[in-house]
C-alpha cells in the first residue's frame, strides 16, 4: 500500500474523523522503515510499503483497531448540518464581497464579525 492509500484508508476507517496529512504520514513511514518495522519497494513508479516480521509482531501487540476510537461520540449529522450552513454562508459572503458596493462589503464583514461574537456568547451563557 502506498502513502496516499493509507491516508484514504485511515479516513474511511475513522468515518472521516481523522484524515492525516501527507506531511505527517510520510515522515512516519520513513521512521518506521528506519526502525525496521516496514519495508518499501518501488512498483510501477509508486513506493509501496509492507510490514516486516518485526512490524507484524509490534502491530499484534498494540491496540486492535485504533481508528475505532477516533469517531466515537461525534454527532456526524450535526457536523454535516454545520458544514452545509457554513458552505451557504461562504457562498453568500463571496457574492457580497465580489459584487457588492463598498458599503455592502462593509456590512457583510460586520455581519460576520457579529456572528462570531454571538457564537462565543453562546458558550458564555449560564443555564
Amino acid at each position: 500500500m502506498h502513502g496516499y492509500e493509507m491516508i484514504t484508508e485511515i479516513g474511511e476507517r475513522t468515518g472521516g474523523a481523522w484524515r492525516p496529512s501527507p506531511g505527517s504520514v510520510y515522515p512516519t513511514l520513513q521512521l518506521l522503515e528506519e526502525e525496521g518495522l516496514i519495508r518499501a519497494q518501488e512498483v510501477s513508479g509508486k513506493r509501496l510499503f509492507e510490514l516486516t516480521e518485526a512490524g507484524r509482531t509490534e502491530a499484534e501487540a498494540g491496540q486492535e483497531s485504533p481508528w475505532d476510537e477516533a469517531g466515537r461520540g461525534v454527532d456526524w449529522e450535526a457536523i454535516q448540518e454545520v458544514g452545509q450552513a457554513l458552505g451557504a454562508v461562504d457562498h453568500a459572503i463571496r457574492q457580497v464581497m465580489t459584487t457588492g458596493t463598498e458599503e455592502q462589503r462593509a456590512k457583510g464583514l460586520a455581519v460576520l464579525t457579529d456572528a462570531k461574537k454571538k457564537l462565543y456568547l453562546i458558550l458564555a451563557e449560564e443555564d
